[in-house]
């Protein structure tokens, strides 16, 4: 060190300054470090999910598949088309040499009474894929059936109320003349 050279703040000794041309970070940022999404981080976190009354441990990607596939089952087709074109992408960045396979789109039917009443027209399930809030809205002719069915027998207040509430389309219907709720 010379005694002409000032060292402090500011001025570092001569023997620890950059070199000329030469980097003081030979090797740089990295490239892209926190651009992307940790998609294997997130999705392959486990989750418990409910299935038929019993808890299971899966993939959060597994969990995320099944509840796009449950939807599309139920109708939404948004859902269908996101869970195959989901499937499609999962095999093609794997590069399966597998052969072809053909998806055919089938309509599952239940063994409730339930599976039966859209089919034929009976009811009309209000709020499909929402499971805390799904619930079966009667169609104007089978509630006027019904109260043929029901023949002099008047249903009381409170039983008017929960067929009213019950009914699709309330106005639609033709109420016998000893009706009194009106909603």
């Amino acid at each position: 060190m010379s005694a002409q050279e000032p060292v402090g703040y500011g001025n570092p000794p001569a023997s620890t300054r950059f070199k000329k041309g030469r980097s003081g970070n030979p090797r740089g940022r990295p490239r892209n470090r926190h651009r992307q999404i940790p998609h294997d981080t997130v999705l392959g976190q486990m989750v418990t999910i409910k299935e038929d009354g019993r808890k299971r441990r899966v993939t959060a990607a597994e969990a995320f598949l099944l509840q796009l596939t449950q939807r599309g089952l139920a109708g939404d087709s948004a859902a269908a088309r996101s869970s195959l074109e989901a499937i499609e992408k999962a095999r093609a960045s794997r590069g399966e040499d597998r052969e072809s396979v053909d998806v055919i789109v089938f309509q599952l039917v239940g063994l409730g009474m339930d599976s039966i009443l859209e089919p034929l027209g009976i009811a009309k399930k209000k709020h499909p894929t929402d499971e805390d809030r799904v619930r079966w809205e009667l169609t104007s002719w089978i509630v006027e059936k019904a109260l043929v069915r029901v023949g002099d027998r008047q249903l009381s207040f409170a039983e008017q109320k929960e067929v009213w509430d019950a009914t699709r389309t309330p106005q639609k219907v033709r109420w016998p003349d000893w009706w009194i709720y009106r909603g």
